[in-house]
Parts: C-alpha cells; sequence; structure tokens
C-alpha cells in the first residue's frame, strides 16, 4: 500500500502533504495497460487526486479531477475518497511520443494544453462545489497549483512524478502539496520558495528512497515540522452492482428495451477498474420496468 503523511510548520503557518504513491501508480497500469507516457500521466493526477482527498472532512466527501487538454491521450479523471484513495480512467491509454526537450516522457505532449483542469469536490451540500481553470501546462502538478491559486486562493506548491521502467511497470511514483496558512511572513515565503527549488524530483527521491515523512521534512526544513497524521492509502474503485443497474437505469426504458432485444447477454465495464458486470435480457428488462 502507499503512504500519505501531513505535517505542519511549528508555527501552524505551512502545511505539507506528500505520499509515496508507487503502488497506486502500478495498479493503475495493470489495470488500464497504458503506455509509459499515459502511466506517468495517470499516475499523476492519481497522487494529486489522493493528496487532495486526504484534505476533505467528511466520510463520504469525494473529490474528482478531470483534465482534459486536447492531447492524444484523451480525458484523464481522477477520484478520490476522503482518506485518500483514488481511482483513475484514461480515454485512450496508448499514446507513443519521443522524449521531450529534457529526455523525459512528454507528458504535456500526452495531455495537450487547449483545455481545461476541472475540480469537483462532493461534499454533502445540495450541489457539489466546481472550480475549472485553464491547463496551464498539461504537467499536472502546475495545473493543480494553479487551481489553488485561482478558485480556493490558497498559496500551493504541487510536486507530482512517475518514474516508469523500461518494461512498461512503475519504479516509484510520490507526490507533495506545501500550503500556505493565513499570515505567513515574507521571511517564510522565502526559505520556503528556495527549500522547494533546492528539492530534487519528487519520484527520484522516493526512487532513492526517502520516506513521505522526509519529503516534509525537506520541504519544511528550517521550520521544525511535526507530523499531524499519516495514513496507509490504495487505488480503490467503489464500483458494484447496484451503481451499474442505477447506471443502465438512467438510460431510460426504451434504450433499455431496444438493448434486451438485440442481444440475450450484456456486458458492462467499470471505467476505473475494469471489473465486468454482466446482465441478461431478462435483467435489462426488469430494469425497465423501474424507469
Amino acid at each position: 500500500m502507499s503512504k500519505l503523511v501531513r505535517s505542519i510548520s511549528e508555527n501552524g503557518g505551512i502545511v505539507c502533504t506528500a505520499i509515496d504513491s508507487t503502488d497506486i501508480a502500478a495498479r493503475a497500469e495493470q489495470i488500464h495497460c497504458t503506455s509509459a507516457v499515459v502511466t506517468a500521466a495517470i499516475g499523476r493526477l492519481a497522487t494529486a487526486a489522493s493528496l487532495m482527498g486526504s484534505q476533505l472532512k467528511g466520510e463520504e466527501d469525494s473529490v474528482t479531477l478531470r483534465l482534459a487538454g486536447g492531447g492524444p491521450a484523451g480525458s484523464i479523471i481522477a477520484v478520490s475518497d476522503s482518506k485518500g484513495n483514488p481511482r483513475v480512467y484514461v480515454q485512450n491509454p496508448i499514446v507513443e511520443l519521443p522524449l521531450n526537450q529534457y529526455g523525459k516522457l512528454d507528458v504535456k505532449g500526452a495531455v495537450g494544453t487547449q483545455g481545461y483542469l476541472q475540480v469537483i469536490k462532493d461534499i454533502g451540500l445540495k450541489e457539489p462545489y466546481a472550480g475549472q481553470i485553464p491547463i496551464v501546462s498539461g504537467e499536472i502538478a502546475e495545473d493543480i497549483t494553479s487551481y489553488f491559486a485561482v478558485s480556493e486562493q490558497i498559496p500551493t506548491v504541487c510536486g507530482l512524478g512517475v518514474l516508469v521502467n523500461p518494461d512498461l511497470t512503475v519504479k516509484a511514483a510520490g507526490g507533495y502539496l506545501v500550503q500556505l496558512m493565513p499570515g505567513a511572513t515574507d521571511e517564510e515565503i522565502d526559505r520556503l520558495e528556495q527549500n522547494v527549488r533546492e528539492m530534487p524530483a519528487i519520484s527520484k527521491l522516493i526512487a532513492e528512497g526517502a520516506t513521505p515523512e522526509q519529503v516534509c521534512e525537506r520541504a519544511l526544513a528550517g521550520f521544525a515540522p511535526q507530523i499531524l497524521d499519516e495514513a496507509y492509502v490504495e487505488y480503490r474503485c467503489n464500483c458494484s452492482r447496484e451503481r451499474i443497474e442505477r447506471a443502465l437505469i438512467s438510460l431510460g426504458k426504451k434504450e433499455l428495451n431496444e438493448m434486451a432485444q438485440e442481444q440475450e447477454k450484456t456486458e458492462v465495464a467499470c471505467h476505473f477498474c475494469n471489473k465486468k458486470y454482466h446482465f441478461s435480457s431478462e435483467d435489462l428488462k426488469t430494469l425497465a420496468e423501474t424507469c
């Protein structure tokens, strides 16, 4: 399982949340059978969703990140519960691109930059909260940083990274969110900016064995950080036959009856975990009667 840690500076002015999400990214790759650059993209977005989900308060709260940049990977959606357990879906799992100018996987090229990042928080209100910003880089971490600055007015630094092995398995993945609380001084901001500039890439830190606690310590060096809480998280889908039935019912009586007539058995696969559910023509007719 992956580990997520939240820490705070001694004076309470800065909060850092960090995660080793290697197992989450690896599970996403196994489910979706993605090419290397798409593995990096979905691993980053799932990591971001986990970090943001862990900030939610209610037991039933959830956050959805929808990235639609117009690139060849298509839309990417990551959802996390309030404990930080994410799941992810990508429209086009296989994208082959040359390495970028830095010799790294071209996540920006796969995601695209002509689109938006949408964040939907279901926190038990009558309507979910939704914020949307134009994509600023397509590298995802910068887009998450921009979202917090524009939509939530929280000064934030986000780091996300996924290292993919030559055999397409995940070597390391991780991320962090560093956020300033109201009242942070200019001196604290300058020190924090220096810390972030001096940090290696998060995927490199995780690959070299750094723990989420150590990532927090590096980000908050000089601020005497204290651990607030820690949790073990995993790639987790909440699909069920009942949820699939509700989705089918939403198609309407006419379409369900047509599906029942066209084929004896209907297979429906969950986008997030690829689990397959089977419905006979009689099952569909029964559902149609509830419409």
